[in-house]
C-alpha cells in the first residue's frame, strides 16, 4: 500500500497553508488557514473493510516544559519527546483513495470544531490540542478532527509529522466518543492488514529554515 500528497512530497516541508499558525515579524507567530492537506493511496489490500488515519508529531516535548514558547529562552534538542496527535479519523470506506486539500478542515474553529467534515461514513476523534487549550477560557474545548502544526516557537528542532494510514478487517473501529489516537491503536490490534505512511517537516522557530 501506497500513500502520498500532493500538499507536500515524502520528507518534504509541509506549507504554511496546512499548519494551525505561521511564522509572523511581530508576536512570533499568526493563525493560519489550518487546511488538512491533500492525501492519495494505492494498493489496498483484499478483504479489507475501512481504512484508519492519523498524523501525529512525534517530536513535541514532553512532558509540555514550563518555558515553552517563552522569550529569551530556547527549547534545546536533548529535550525528552514524545508525541503530540494532530488528526484521527476511523472507518473510512475501503474504496476510497483520495482526501482533497481541506476537505476535513478549513480554519481555525476556537473551543475545536464538533462535527468535521470527512468522507461519508468516517468519524474523527479528538486530537491533542484539547489538552494543550484545557484551562484557557477562550480556546478550551474538545478538539476533533484535523488541526494542523504549530511547534513551540522557541524549539531548537523541526518537527516530523507522520501520516499513518491503516487498512483494517473492521468495518466500523470500536471506539466511541471523544475517542483519543490511543485508543484507536488499541482497538486495531490484530486487526491491521497493511499500513502506509509519509512524513512531513515543520518549524515555527525563526532561525530554523527549512528547504
Amino acid at each position: 500500500m501506497k500513500l502520498a500528497s500532493r500538499s507536500f512530497p515524502h520528507g518534504g516541508v509541509i506549507p504554511g497553508r496546512c499548519a494551525f499558525a505561521i511564522k509572523a515579524p511581530v508576536g512570533h507567530l499568526a493563525l493560519s488557514r489550518n487546511l488538512n492537506p491533500e492525501l492519495h493511496w494505492s494498493g489496498v489490500p483484499a478483504g479489507t473493510r475501512s481504512l484508519v488515519l492519523l498524523c501525529v508529531d512525534g517530536d513535541a516535548p514532553s512532558p509540555k516544559p514550563a518555558h515553552v514558547n517563552v522569550a529569551g529562552t530556547v527549547l534545546p534538542a536533548r529535550l525528552p519527546r514524545g508525541e503530540f496527535v494532530h488528526w484521527v479519523m476511523v472507518d473510512i470506506p475501503a474504496g476510497d483513495t483520495a482526501i482533497g486539500e481541506g476537505a476535513c478542515s478549513s480554519g481555525i474553529t476556537a473551543r475545536g470544531k464538533r462535527d468535521p467534515g470527512g468522507p461519508a461514513g468516517s468519524r474523527q476523534g479528538i486530537n491533542d490540542y484539547t489538552g494543550w487549550f484545557a484551562g484557557d477560557k477562550d480556546m478550551e474545548g474538545p478538539y476533533f478532527g484535523y488541526d494542523g502544526p504549530c511547534p513551540p516557537w522557541n524549539d531548537s528542532v523541526p518537527h516530523h509529522y507522520r501520516f499513518e494510514l491503516h487498512a483494517v478487517d473492521l468495518e466500523r473501529c470500536p471506539v466511541e466518543g471523544q475517542f483519543t489516537a490511543a485508543q484507536v491503536r488499541a482497538a486495531l490490534a490484530g486487526h491491521v492488514l497493511a499500513s502506509a505512511a509519509i512524513t512531513g517537516r515543520y518549524a515555527l522557530n525563526p532561525l530554523i529554515r527549512l528547504r
